[in-house]
């Protein structure tokens, strides 16, 4: 599938495809051993098995057939696409010299192929550390990595290369939201091939950038100087609070890290991130949140995209979705029909007197899960409610289920709308793409999960319901929250596009991101990540 692009609010995506500043490693969960005192047995138990896989993949004597480097790479999307234009004899090289735990990942490994010395941006960075062993995070206290002394924070911007300057972006200006929109419609992320690029639209970025306690002095942008005053560059930041396992945090969310394509080679990712490091830090907030869909140091939780068809055709002719062997295209087509109408009793729109009830289920919803967004009543009124009269310029679609016994709210779910422009297109020139938001249920709370696979279900179908007849031409979702008890049932395919969430100076141990190590979606691995980001 070319969905591998569907990496949105990838906030540090261009710092390695602009500067190759970034290392790249990811750690993945492990099978938990077996409860045991023993922990020598435990150790080589562990061995043992790493060893077993490294015989059957002919690495332990330093051989690997061309056979089982085509196995590994049909278990691996991201890497696979990555090879397919090299000979047989470059693919085993770049198998061979892997690491066997980055092979199991099912990441891309090329630019762990790339020479480390010159990643030298995230080595001064209170990241995890390339190489460092989970086990010794895991027994790390989760906390700052860094104490930041507020007093020896630099009170002016590092300097820009000759001809640019820093500017403060301001989206109450239609102007300046008119430029911020051209900026990341021309050159944000893009998939491998070139073929697909995210479109926001200016609703789009006014309702993610202008989030309760936004500040201006976080949208930061970069401005060629002289007549033209382009807008060649931005980062953005909004503040928000975190529950990372038991510790509530004030972050801010790092998002839209865009560089125009003529200035990539100025290598000007890490000054800004340097630069929104900074501002934040002035107001006293000392760590961070953000995504991408390149492996840095270090994810602390990586989540797969999946993809629900739902104008098939479409998404045929313009080379987003393959046509498997052995079906037709008409066959394809009905395969991925969804009902006509929703089947949840008591299902609506979501009201302005909805905001408390959906609220206080998100709250005791989220409770279950180790990475999460703590909501105010403003910000899931923001979030959720939709504000526009104007059909064409909807972001956000959220229902509710109300209970005819006492009125109260039981479930909710909401999917937003991104467009993603097909570069070149001549049949198609967009599809437009509804993402999977939030959702709760009160179904299973208090019952160990019984009824809860069936009733995720049931509110993520009436989800591709709605969808469907809103417009739109696919249904995208990550594995986060408890998506994976539905993904399957409801014939969501596998994408090769994977979202690794990161920590700014903050460690602590892995988070199920709802896949096993063999990347695919996995029940048993959820109870994580219970964010989404933009």
């Amino acid at each position: 599938m070319a969905e591998s692009q569907q990496t949105a609010g990838s906030a540090l995506q261009t710092v390695v495809d602009s500067d190759s500043e970034a290392e790249d490693t990811i750690n993945t969960p492990e099978d938990s051993p077996e409860a045991s005192t023993d922990a020598p047995a435990k150790k080589k138990k562990k061995k043992s098995k790493k060893s077993k896989v490294a015989a059957a993949l002919g690495m332990d004597k330093g051989k690997i057939t061309e056979e089982k480097v085509d196995t590994i790479l049909d278990n691996n999307p991201a890497l696979k696409s990555e090879v397919a234009g090299m000979t047989p004899e470059q693919k085993q090289q770049i198998v061979k010299n892997a690491n066997l735990e980055e092979l199991l990942t099912g990441m891309s490994l090329s630019a762990n192929q790339k020479d480390m010395a010159s990643h030298k941006f995230w080595s001064t960075q209170p990241v995890p550390r390339l190489g460092e062993a989970k086990a010794d995070r895991e027994k790390q206290a989760d906390g700052p990595i860094k104490d930041v002394t507020p007093e020896q924070v630099p009170k002016t911007a590092a300097p820009l290369p000759e001809g640019y300057e820093w500017v403060e972006l301001d989206l109450l200006d239609d102007k300046e939201l008119q430029e911020t929109f051209e900026l990341l419609n021309n050159h944000y992320v893009e998939d491998d091939k070139a073929m697909f690029r995210f479109s926001y639209s200016k609703t789009f970025l006014d309702w993610a950038l202008k989030a309760p306690g936004w500040r201006k002095v976080w949208h930061v942008g970069v401005r060629a100087q002289g007549k033209s005053r382009l807008l060649v560059a931005s980062i953005f930041g909004i503040p928000t609070k975190l529950r990372v396992r038991d510790k509530l945090v004030d972050v801010v969310e790092i998002n839209y890290l865009c560089i125009h394509k003529k200035l990539r080679s100025k290598r000007l990712a890490p000054v800004l991130i340097k630069e929104i490091t900074r501002r934040c830090n002035l107001e006293g907030i000392y760590q961070a949140i953000y995504t991408g869909g390149t492996v840095l140091p270090t994810p602390v939780s990586t989540c797969r995209y999946f993809h629900r068809p739902l104008q098939w055709l479409k998404l045929y002719e313009v080379g987003f979705s393959p046509l498997p062997p052995k079906t037709t295209p008409a066959r394809m087509v009905q395969r991925n029909k969804v009902p006509e109408k929703v089947s949840t009793a008591g299902w609506r729109e979501m009201q302005e007197k909805d905001v408390d009830g959906v609220m206080q289920l998100l709250s005791k919803y989220l409770k279950r899960f180790q990475l999460v967004q703590d909501f105010t009543r403003e910000e899931v009124e923001h979030w959720f409610l939709n504000r526009q009269q104007d059909p064409e310029e909807r972001v956000i679609w959220t229902f509710v289920v109300e209970s005819k016994d006492n009125g109260s709210i039981t479930d909710f779910a909401s999917f937003y709308n991104l467009e993603s422009t097909i570069i070149g297109g001549v049949k198609h020139n967009k599809i437009k793409a509804a993402y999977s938001y939030y959702y709760a249920t009160s179904t299973g709370l208090d019952s160990g999960e019984a009824g809860l696979k069936e009733r995720v279900t049931s509110l993520m179908s009436d989800c591709l319901v709605e969808a469907k007849k809103a417009g739109f031409d696919v249904f995208n979702a990550l594995t986060l929250l408890d998506n994976p008890l539905c993904l399957e049932d409801l014939k969501f395919g596998a994408g090769d596009g994977f979202l690794h969430y990161y920590l700014y100076n903050w460690r602590t141990a892995q988070i199920a991101g709802g896949i096993d190590q063999k990347m695919l979606a996995s029940a048993d691995f959820r109870g994580g990540t219970g964010m989404v980001m933009l």
